[in-house]
């Protein structure tokens, strides 16, 4: 074979096959390597080296350089297999390493052929196989269709990649949604969680960290033609979009939607949540074939039990939890009743005129015997006169007030009530057998406050 031949052909290899050139030359190498020794027997000195830059071929046998074209032609069919299982095994190392980095990506091919309930699947330079398992039910594909799957696992044997796809796996639907929406590409929607009952439901449940965006919304599309694409590409697949929620009692309304949750009770030890609904949501919250709930049980983490509660139980409930809010309300309202009662002690010095009320009652008792003494006066005064009761009652209040007039003129008369006022209190309390010897009292002590 001439040096230009040798480089045009490793040229084309390298093209065809995407093998890298120094992988061609040494199959070429290796071709005409067991041509010789098929020619001439094994020799330890046996070797053939060729000119990367010229493609110039030296072959030496026993130490002695040899013609390549006198090897014959069926020497040179040996070596031709030769060659070709090293472009094989080069092309199979190439096609592993490549596909070993597409685990759990989406590729797209056309259906080449069935064998019995299994499709083999033309990916290009390599086919893919996908096993009746690994097919959601409902789904039919017919030769030449073009298909989209989730490679799932690389194998490598002896003469071939064995790649097994999958359109059950539910990173085929995270994968289908990234095609679609470039929100999700772009990871400004991140899909936290998939739960999915392949070829029948899906549930899958986003957030975003931007607030302009509608994680739901975004995902729908107008007029849903963003998930009308993802259900065509599953067969008609159902596809429940929820919001996500970090906080597990938000996470378990989002998930049983369309279903309107009552009230709810959680046992956080054993992670069952106990879902009371009306009886008319209750069908409508397990699903056909209970797949509404035991999606959403995925989704969410917790075992859930749906049971119904008519509206005199939830109102009972709420009556049950409303009492607990009323004994913390009762405890506030007790600690502000004793915070009242820590100010106290200023409000009282504000109103000094509700503590001088009860000293004016008890200086008024003080004064009782005064007053007694006057009513004995009265009454003596009644027998004498022979009025009676009536009589003693009407001479008590005169009296009273005489006394007080008294005092007043005087006060006036000698222009220092105040004092007089006082001189009288004090000698009213010390002498207080009758008003005839207060009177006189008052009158001495004005004669020696004239003179």
């Amino acid at each position: 074979m001439k040096s230009e031949e040798i480089l045009r052909l490793v040229d084309t290899i390298h093209r065809s096959k995407e093998i890298e050139k120094e992988i061609v030359f040494q199959g070429i190498e290796a071709c005409l390597l067991s041509a010789v020794r098929r020619k001439h027997g094994e020799s330890e000195t046996d070797n053939v080296v060729i000119d990367r830059e010229t493609g110039e071929t030296i072959v030496l046998q026993n130490g002695e350089e040899i013609d390549a074209e006198e090897l014959g032609r069926l020497a040179a069919m040996s070596g031709k297999q030769v060659l070709f299982q090293k472009i094989r095994e080069a092309e199979r190392d190439k096609i592993f390493e490549e596909y070993e980095g597409k685990i759990g990506q989406l590729v797209s091919g056309v259906v080449q052929r069935n064998e019995g309930p299994n499709l083999i699947v033309s990916l290009g330079r390599v086919e893919g196989f996908l096993p009746r398992s690994e097919q959601a039910p409902g789904e039919r594909f017919r030769v030449g269709e073009r298909i989209k799957a989730l490679v799932k696992d690389v194998q490598k044997s002896t003469n071939r990649v064995k790649i097994t796809l999958s359109r059950t796996a539910h990173e085929l639907v995270s994968a289908l949604f990234a095609l679609e929406i470039p929100e999700v590409q772009e990871n400004a929607i991140e899909i936290k969680k998939i739960a999915r009952e392949a070829g029948y439901r899906t549930k899958i449940a986003v957030t975003t960290t931007d607030t302009n965006i509608d994680c739901v919304g975004a995902c729908v599309g107008v007029r849903g033609s963003r998930i009308k694409n993802i259900v065509d590409e599953l067969f008609g697949e159902k596809i429940d979009i929820v919001r996500w929620n970090e906080s597990d009692e938000g996470l378990i309304i989002q998930a049983l939607k369309p279903a309107e949750i009552s009230t709810m009770d959680l046992v956080d030890d054993t992670m069952t949540a106990t879902i009371y609904v009306k009886p008319d949501q209750q069908s409508l919250a397990i699903g056909k074939r209970g797949q509404n709930v035991r999606l959403a049980s995925k989704l969410t983490g917790w075992e859930l039990v749906i049971e119904p509660i008519t509206d005199e139980e939830l109102e009972q409930k709420r009556k049950g939890g409303a009492g607990e809010i009323e004994v913390d309300i009762e405890d506030e309202e007790l600690g502000d009743e004793t915070e009242a009662t820590t100010e106290l002690p200023v409000e009282q010095e504000a109103g000094d005129d509700s503590k001088a009320e009860p000293q004016d009652e008890a200086a008024g008792e003080t004064e009782e015997p005064a007053g007694d003494d006057s009513e004995d006066d009265a009454q003596d005064d009644a027998e004498e006169t022979g009025d009676g009761d009536e009589t003693a009652e009407v001479t008590e209040e005169p009296a009273g007030d005489d006394s007080e007039d008294d005092a007043q003129d005087d006060a006036e008369e000698t222009g220092d009530g105040d004092e007089t006022a006082e001189v009288t209190d004090t000698e009213t309390s010390k002498d207080g057998d009758s008003d005839e010897e207060s009177a006189a009292d008052i009158e001495e002590s004005t004669e020696e406050t004239e003179s």
